[in-house]
């Protein structure tokens, strides 16, 4: 069965960045699985694997645009550091999860000072070139299960923009 839209796939992965550090892979035996066209994976991977098999093995590059969107300048902000607890110790590389008017929001610290943090709200793999080392292990149609699952949103349900992420969920394109 080649996969195509709406199909139950599941593939052991390896996950890397042009400079060769490993950013996530799936264990021995435990492969990844997901549904095609709910949105549960990035535009760039799930493109690259219609069409394909169970037992294929590929070696992806997803530029940015298919990935996690380039990084944007717009989502780097000053905020005031009096904003943070007086007592915590903050530092570049930080991650953080703040609440705002329309819920959770994540950032990663990437200056300090006396006066200011300065915040990265991109998602931490934006701008960056994704490679993967894929081998599909099982293609099938999903269980009734497994669609109710994405019908009762346990997927994003977004559309494709320009910033390759959904506002809703952050990660899915």
């Amino acid at each position: 069965m080649e996969i195509t839209d709406r199909t139950y796939v599941s593939i052991d992965y390896k996950l890397t960045l042009d400079s060769g550090e490993t950013i996530d892979q799936t264990t021995e035996g435990k492969p990844f699985g997901f549904i095609v066209g709910t949105g549960q994976i990035i535009k760039g991977l799930e493109d690259a694997i219609i069409g394909k098999k169970q037992g294929d093995t590929m070696n992806i590059t997803i530029e940015p645009a298919d990935g996690y969107g380039e990084a944007r300048a717009d989502l780097i902000r000053e905020i005031p550091r009096s904003n943070f607890p007086q007592d915590m110790e903050i530092q570049p590389g930080m991650p953080f999860q703040a609440q705002s008017p329309h819920g959770p929001v994540q950032f990663m610290v990437k200056a300090v000072n006396d006066e200011t943090v300065t915040a990265d709200f991109n998602h931490p793999l934006a701008g960056e070139k994704l490679h993967f080392d894929i081998t599909i292990q099982e293609v099938r149609e999903p269980s009734i299960a497994e669609m109710s699952t994405m019908n009762a949103g346990g997927a994003c349900d977004c559309d494709s923009n320009s910033s390759g992420t959904c506002g809703t969920c952050g990660g899915c394109s």
